[in-house]
């Protein structure tokens, strides 16, 4: 059942894309299509890395929409160093919106860090233009590392889980 865009959805759309820096975004429902582009210049986000992490087990979760070198507050998750990351599958997602791990702040997370999935299993829900979007896993595997913090926006595309598949 595919729900077609009102004009006030279109119009919070323009204003959502035009402050969020994108330049542009499509939006398919059904036979509905919509392209918004911008005449903004492209925003770069530079994100580093380090080689070897810090002697903890825990690193800093930086949004890339936050490009300076400070630490944020104490959003914290189990760090996986770049050499071992490459034999993860990375799940992204799919559209631009704020990322949640559970229906509701008094549900329990559908999924945490350590956890056997099954494709199609329900990862996170993405809210955008306020409507709430279930993110359903493509594999089956464990969950090695949740890349984003609850309740926080997230990108087109910008990495949100890293399963080991099994």
């Amino acid at each position: 059942m595919t729900k077609e865009m009102d004009i006030k959805q279109i119009q919070e759309l323009i204003k959502f894309v035009s402050k969020s820096g994108v330049n542009e975004v499509a939006i398919e429902q059904g036979e509905f299509k919509i392209t918004i582009k911008t005449n903004q210049a492209p925003t770069f986000v530079q994100a580093t890395i380090p080689a070897n992490p810090i002697q903890s087990s825990i690193a800093e979760v930086v949004p890339p929409s936050i490009t300076s070198s400070a630490p944020l507050s104490s959003a914290s998750v189990n760090a996986v160093s770049v050499e071992d990351s490459s034999k993860y599958i990375t799940i992204k997602s799919p559209m631009i919106g704020t990322f949640y791990r559970s229906n509701s702040p008094d549900k329990p997370s559908f999924v945490n860090v350590g956890d056997d999935i099954q494709s199609g299993q329900v990862l996170c829900i993405i809210e955008a233009m306020k409507l709430f979007n279930e993110i359903e896993s493509e594999f089956s595997g464990k969950i090695v590392k949740i890349l984003v913090e609850n309740a926080t926006p997230v990108e087109y595309d910008q990495p949100l889980f890293l399963i080991e598949s099994v």
